[in-house]
């Protein structure tokens, strides 16, 4: 008996809806060659709720992601962000996303807090100065992500981790309602990971963020995620289900 089981949240996706959930698959299909990477996903993450994504290396999270974010584009199927697809979606000051290995080959000598004010660009155009509350926000995401002390320290000169926690900071400025995060704690130390679980806690409970969690390292997310779900073989199952026996036809396709 397989304790698995394919997610078949892709109803309830449709636009505009006022309840639209944070991001939707509808029966996706992808590939960069002939043979697909994800085979008729569907799928959708709730206001609110963090989930976190498993699977082996190669296995599709992140090409999952960035057919999310409108970085890729599926060969069949609908991606939806908050009930717009994802191709006429506009309103990117909604989605944060941390990229995995990031904070990796920071070389410019620009200061933690100009980082930071960068996720704004979007927002402000690339000479319009922040107003009040933008600068509110900054303040807050320095202080939640714990790098206000050190806001004027060139980000080349940081550790990885307070690299990494700098740069979450940044995606979190624009005051998102959906955050991506791929492979948060590769690479950085035991004060990071404490400082991004705590934030994350605040950010789902307090601000009622939508988190994606991409991670091999169940501890980063142990206690917090609503689902865990697998990808693997191009299908997406959810771990947190209960268990049922899989039908022969259902056998036959994961092989």
């Amino acid at each position: 008996m397989d304790r698995r089981r394919e997610d078949r949240q892709g109803g309830g996706c449709e636009p505009k809806r006022s309840d639209a959930p944070a991001l939707c698959f509808e029966q996706v299909t992808f590939g960069y060659t002939r043979v697909p990477v994800l085979r008729e996903v569907s799928l959708q993450v709730r206001g609110g709720e963090f989930v976190a994504l498993v699977g082996p290396n190669g296995a599709g999270k992140t090409t999952m992601m960035r057919l999310g974010l409108g970085l890729l584009h599926a060969s069949h199927g609908t991606v939806r962000l908050f009930g717009e697809r994802v191709e006429d979606f506009e309103d990117w000051w909604r989605v944060g996303y941390v990229p995995q290995r990031a904070g990796s080959g920071a070389v410019l000598p620009v200061s933690v807090e100009e980082v930071v004010r960068t996720g704004l660009t979007g927002h402000l155009g690339l000479f319009r100065r922040p107003r009040p509350h933008h600068r509110e926000r900054m303040e807050h995401v320095l202080d939640l992500m714990g790098v206000a002390g050190l806001r004027r320290q060139p980000i080349n000169e940081l550790s990885g981790g307070q690299q990494q926690r700098a740069l979450i900071a940044r995606a979190l400025v624009t005051d998102p309602s959906l955050l991506v995060l791929d492979e948060p704690t590769t690479g950085v130390d035991a004060d990071a990971r404490h400082v991004l679980r705590e934030a994350l806690e605040h950010l789902v409970d307090v601000e009622r963020v939508s988190v994606i969690y991409i991670s091999h390292d169940p501890e980063g997310f142990e206690g917090l995620a609503d689902r865990v779900l697998e990808v693997r073989a191009g299908h997406v199952t959810d771990l947190t289900r209960p268990q049922r026996e899989e039908t022969s036809e259902e056998r036959l396709w994961r092989r």
